[in-house]
């Protein structure tokens, strides 16, 4: 008795797209990050405000990273980091805040301590997302 057993290449291919999620409450910041991931293979989503990001994320666990804007509506990015902290301590995060706004750097050094991996400033270069974001899944 002969047995034949086609597999497709697909059905052989570890998955390697990472999943991030986006919170930030501009939709131009968001497209702009999305264009930036998805043309590197990420698997994007977005959230427009830290309480949906949480929920997308507690309904979601297999997202590997998180990037969060710190001045939002609802519930602003200090407070996102660390409530997310609570839900997984080991959570990659990336904090981001646009430069023109006043305290800028004091939101960031606040990010850092109570648990973000890194911290982008608002604009900010393609290179810089890419490298920030590879060195906090160790893709370099």
């Amino acid at each position: 008795m002969v047995i034949t057993l086609w597999l497709r290449f697909s059905d052989l291919a570890i998955e390697t797209m990472h999943r991030v999620l986006i919170i930030d409450d501009e939709r131009m910041v968001r497209a702009t990050l999305r264009r930036i991931l998805e043309t590197r293979d990420f698997e994007v989503l977005e959230a427009e405000n830290g309480r949906v990001g949480l929920e997308r994320y507690q309904q979601d666990s297999s997202i590997d990273l998180v990037m969060a804007d710190i001045v939002m509506p609802e519930m602003e990015g200090i407070e996102t980091i660390q409530r997310l902290r609570q839900v997984n301590p080991t959570l990659q995060i990336v904090a981001m805040s646009g430069s023109g706004r006043t305290d800028n750097k004091d939101h960031l050094k606040t990010a850092k301590e109570v648990g973000a991996a890194a911290v982008l400033n608002k604009p900010f270069a393609v290179r810089d997302v890419i490298q920030t974001i590879n060195r906090c899944l160790d893709l370099e």
